[in-house]
């Protein structure tokens, strides 16, 4: 039996209760754990939190909420793999075992059930400790340009700016979407991206979502590949109170350009 462990916690920085934010009308996390169900791949679903709302609305939407995630694994600090490894051991001191341990990312409504199969069918023995999806950069990143205050540029590696990009080594991100490993590996706590395989998928349904522009591409993404309309209400009733996408979009920008003048405010003299 396999096990899928999403991690939420409730206080996401970037934007402000991400994990259960209104997208395509049902809270976000419901993407993951509908998600997962739908890949027939898992045993169980369990979401590790350290807020009673989520995990009141994780339980509404199917998934278990066995304990409450400690303080301490639940800051700005802690690492996904230790965050992975306390779930894993504690569902273990219950007598529970698995086979393999998926950590599916909470705002995640691009994810697809073909590759987490995929991903989950390069986790061979032997071969790497961990498994993952990865996207290409759009631009090359060895022409990357840093902005100073006065708006000139300088190149970061200034040896590549005359090279032609199609000479360039291409290079890949992490696509924030889940990560496939056995459950001793994350007993370990390894570092992820050192000892992974990957699964590469195309960039144009991969959103990694940490600000308002980031949320409004994926409502865009969502729409254009076949999701239901950002303004659509889910089938669930339990949904038909939340506010339209583009409001919630906009409560976002205003709440991350709040949150800019504040810390502003912090640094001038009293």
């Amino acid at each position: 039996m396999n096990l899928a462990v999403i991690p939420a916690r409730g206080g996401s920085k970037r934007i402000r209760r991400k994990n259960i934010l209104p997208f395509a009308g049902k809270p976000m996390l419901a993407h993951a754990i509908e998600g997962a169900r739908r890949s027939g791949l898992f045993g169980r679903i369990v979401v590790s939190t350290d807020d009673a709302e989520i995990a009141a609305i994780a339980r509404a939407w199917g998934a278990e909420v066995p304990f409450l995630r400690p303080a301490e694994l639940a800051d700005d600090h802690a690492g996904t793999a230790e965050v992975i490894a306390h779930a894993v051991t504690t569902l273990a001191q219950a007598g529970a075992s698995f086979d393999a341990v998926c950590c599916i990312y909470p705002a995640v409504p691009l994810l697809r059930s073909e590759d987490l199969a995929a991903a989950l069918a390069m986790l061979a023995p032997g071969c790497a400790e961990y498994v993952f999806p990865v996207a290409a950069y759009p631009a090359a990143i060895q022409r990357a340009l840093r902005r100073r205050d006065d708006g000139r540029t300088v190149p970061f590696h200034p040896e590549y700016s005359q090279c032609r990009s199609q000479d360039l080594e291409p290079a890949f991100h992490d696509a924030g979407q889940f990560y496939w490993a056995a459950p001793g590996t994350w007993a370990r706590c390894l570092p992820v991206h050192a000892n992974a395989r990957t699964l590469v998928l195309p960039a144009w349904r991969v959103v990694d979502i940490d600000t308002p522009d980031d949320w409004v591409r994926a409502e865009a993404l969502y729409r254009a590949l076949g999701g239901a309309t950002a303004s659509d209400p889910a089938s669930d009733p339990a949904s038909a109170d939340l506010p339209p996408a583009g409001l919630v979009a906009a409560q976002i920008a205003a709440q991350t350009t709040a949150g800019a003048a504040t810390r502003a405010r912090s640094r001038l003299p009293a």
